[in-house]
């Protein structure tokens, strides 16, 4: 199991959702952001890992808080630390 790329789709899911919900299109999304639209879906896909700057962005071109990309169900019990 990959954590970091299980969080990332949950995540890419939220900010879809929110952005959806809000009746915005990736390429408005984008225009806001300084993200290309293409790029905009693969952040949403899970396939590009949202780093804190990104992540920033989708906070205030979203309106909305930190708090709201991060709610989603995960089952923690699967994963385990590598040593």
């Amino acid at each position: 199991m990959d954590i970091l790329k299980d969080i990332s789709i949950a995540i890419g899911k939220r900010v879809k959702a929110i952005r959806k919900a809000q009746g915005m299109t990736q390429e408005q999304l984008g225009l806001l952001t300084n993200i290309d639209s293409a790029d905009i879906s693969k952040y949403e896909s899970g396939k590009i890992n949202l780093t804190l700057k990104t992540f920033s962005k989708f906070v205030v071109a979203l309106k909305t808080q930190p708090k709201e990309f991060f709610d989603f169900e995960f089952d923690i019990k699967k994963y385990h630390i590598d040593e």
